[in-house]
């Protein structure tokens, strides 16, 4: 493993012992989205969701890295239903059978920790369900593509054609990046691509992947708000996003879920 040093496209390499910083912040922002999970129900607000996440956040020490963030107020985005992703929180109450997205990013001891998943409101419809379950395996094919050697194309690669096997849309307006101790750096994680393209994986690498998949077309829009963005089509869209370590072997995932509910509770 190379020392601190940083690839000729930019990207950090790390040390060892920062993995353990990555992990800790991690660990924060999964455990908050663990409690969110029985909160999320018809009749809330998303604001209640991010003021929730905002007083957690406060009460464990860390900061939130988005409140403040290009003049972003809110310590998570909440993205329902057709809002891909960005949405931002506040009265809009949820009904049942709405999807959602809830992303958070926290810092600890300088270390910043990133990841969302989905959630629902009440009974999801089949076609949510099957969404949901699309994205997330896309996201896990994405994180079995790493390791030393491949390249960001066929994490990418793996991701597009998942979804498209599913007769899906894979988001190109926006995409994972690298982290560590800042926000967002290098490199852009496309989650389309062609396999054997792109910058090599080394170990060290820090960076999130965050799939975004449409029920229809790709294409989306921002908001006059200047943060919201949202299928063109309206058809429903999903995300899902681990913050990662590339290692010898593989991936180290920095934000499991330590009460296993990564994934939502579709019964």
């Amino acid at each position: 493993m190379n020392d601190g040093s940083v690839t000729r496209e930019g990207i950090r390499i790390h040390q060892p012992e920062d993995f353990a910083g990555m992990h800790k912040a991690g660990a924060l922002a999964a455990q908050i989205l663990d409690e969110l999970a029985p909160m999320v129900a018809p009749g809330t607000t998303t604001g209640s969701l991010d003021d929730y996440i905002r007083d957690r956040i406060e009460a464990a020490g860390a900061t939130s890295a988005t409140i403040g963030y290009r003049g972003y107020q809110h310590a998570s985005c909440i993205s329902v239903n057709h809002v891909v992703c960005h949405g931002i929180p506040g009265d809009k109450l949820l009904k049942d059978g709405d999807i959602l997205n809830i992303d958070v990013t926290v810092i600890v001891d300088g270390w910043f920790g990133d990841t969302s998943r989905m959630y629902i409101a009440g009974k999801p419809s089949v076609k949510s369900r099957r969404l949901v379950q699309v994205t997330h395996d896309a996201l896990m094919k994405g994180i079995e593509a790493v390791k030393p050697g491949a390249t960001f194309g066929d994490i990418g690669w793996a991701i597009q054609e998942y979804v498209e096997s599913n007769r899906m849309s894979v988001v190109r307006d926006f995409c994972g990046h690298g982290l560590g101790r800042v926000f967002h750096a290098p490199p852009n994680v496309l989650h389309f691509g062609r396999p054997g393209k792109g910058p090599v994986l080394e170990e060290g690498m820090f960076f999130t992947i965050e799939p975004m998949v449409n029920l229809g077309r790709p294409e989306t829009k921002v908001l006059a708000d200047d943060w919201t963005a949202v299928t063109r089509d309206k058809s429903l869209s999903a995300q899902f996003e681990h913050s990662i370590g590339v290692t010898a072997s593989g991936a180290e995932i920095f934000t499991l879920s330590p009460e296993g509910r990564f994934f939502p509770d579709l019964d």
